[in-house]
């Protein structure tokens, strides 16, 4: 039998996932007979449920799909975005994510097997003048791709430093063209209840997945879409085969595995903030003064190391997207 060691950086599941969710998850295994200390030692039913066992391994963690476009990989650094931190081990960053398509535990990559990131397809819609459907591989042979160096911060006052792979979404604005009358940009995630065992259990959450940002700060220098990470592409944990990266807001923010980029004049509706408006905010930029019950967000603890750094406004971007909210 597998025993996991807990890490000392991860933060309980009440706290790792919004209340509703969590209550009604534990409800479920308590008349399933899976709270009792004797049925978690001996099945080693409840053992498991989140994070790294001993005996996995990087292959089984890390599973990278052979496309088009894999021998594109790695790219060139900009050295304009540096780090004030190590880089995240990379099994460390593969192992504790949050995708709650898959399931509301940290351990995404046991959940995306049947996940497959070809073919894929990208709808640019709405307020421009060029819409389209692009072929992701087209895409990203139709933009630069380059490799920043971004913190990255949940809102559940974890963090990471990650180095993506990607484009600035100013490209994509390039090439789109929006209208004078765009006031804002809605992403949409994939919606497949075969791969995605949360879209077919939590009926009640408003699938799919969809994110938000005003225009001003998707042509933000910062605003990044990202192909890959680590120097190869994204695994489905991480979001592939396309994402937001959106390094000064809270990680809910950066929407994963995006299939449809629409520009429109109205504020979208978005996931969590359509579930919770009081914890999650449209804007949601990382601030240490935020007061919220579950995750005081002064401090943030270093995946990995555990390592306690005090929080940043702006998660130390200020220098680039202050000005947008004064």
């Amino acid at each position: 039998m597998f025993i996991r060691r807990k890490k000392p950086w991860e933060i309980p599941e009440r706290e790792a996932v919004p209340e509703e969710v969590y209550l009604g998850r534990r409800r479920f295994l308590r008349e399933a007979g899976y709270l009792s200390l004797g049925s978690l030692m001996l099945s080693g039913a409840g053992v498991g449920i989140f994070g790294l066992f001993e005996g996995d391994k990087k292959e089984d963690i890390i599973k990278l799909p052979r496309t088009p476009t894999s021998g594109l990989y790695p790219v060139k650094r900009n050295l304009i975005y540096t780090l004030d931190r190590p880089i995240t081990d990379e099994i460390e960053a593969a192992s504790y994510n949050n995708f709650y398509e898959f399931t509301t535990g940290k351990d995404v990559w046991k959940h995306v097997k049947a996940f497959k990131a070809r073919p894929w397809t990208i709808e640019i819609t709405g307020l421009v003048e060029k819409p389209r459907t692009y072929d992701i591989d087209e895409l990203i042979r139709k933009v630069a791709l380059e490799e920043r160096l971004y913190r990255h911060r949940c809102v559940e006052a974890w963090a990471m430093a990650v180095p993506w792979t990607g484009f600035p979404m100013r490209e994509l604005l390039k090439i789109s063209r929006p209208l004078s009358s765009a006031k804002f940009v809605r992403m949409s995630a994939f919606m497949n209840p075969d791969w995605a065992s949360g879209q077919r259990t939590r009926l009640w959450q408003p699938w799919p997945y969809e994110e938000g940002l005003t225009m001003e700060e998707a042509a933000s220098e910062l605003t990044f879409l990202a192909t890959g990470i680590y120097g190869h592409e994204l695994p489905a944990q991480h979001g592939a085969p396309m994402r937001l990266v959106v390094p000064w807001k809270y990680g809910f923010k950066s929407i994963k595995s995006i299939v449809r980029i629409e520009f429109t004049d109205r504020r979208p509706q978005t996931f969590w903030n359509t579930l919770n408006p009081e914890e999650y905010g449209f804007t949601s930029n990382i601030d240490p003064d935020d007061r919220m019950q579950r995750w005081p967000q002064k401090t943030e603890k270093m995946i990995g190391t555990g390592e306690l750094r005090k929080t940043i406004l702006y998660n130390g971007y200020g220098e680039h997207v202050a000005a947008i909210y004064k």
